[in-house]
């Protein structure tokens, strides 16, 4: 069993900072991808950024530049630095992890999700 819990979410001013981070614990062995994607009311789930096992990290457009992925392998964190943050930013984030269990399975899990809210 493997449980993603995330943290960090609140609210914010345009162009204030925010960071997330997600916290997975369970029967791991080995975690490739750790990303974060978010749910806007009325949107379809997008992805905001992944890191690969290979160290890369991909970033939609909307936010490269502004927003920072990182991964703390010891831990098995992923945290996610939303710098310059916009109005339309605002979703629910939720954190996503492919976890290999010790069972030697893969799977793919997801978070609860944390507010993230852009306002003035």
């Amino acid at each position: 069993q493997v449980q993603l819990v995330e943290s960090g979410g609140g609210l914010v001013q345009p162009g204030g900072s925010l960071t997330l981070a997600c916290a997975a614990s369970g029967s791991i062995y080995s975690i490739s991808l750790m990303g974060w994607y978010r749910q806007a009311p009325g949107k379809q789930r997008e992805l905001v950024s992944m890191s690969t096992s290979g160290g890369a990290s991909n970033y939609t457009d909307s936010v490269r530049g502004r927003f920072t992925i990182s991964r703390d392998y010891a831990k098995n964190t992923v945290s996610l630095q939303m710098n310059s943050l916009k109005p339309e930013g605002a979703a629910v984030y939720f954190c996503y992890e492919r976890v290999r269990a010790h069972s030697l399975t893969w799977k793919n899990y997801w978070g609860q999700g944390t507010q993230v809210t852009v306002s003035s």
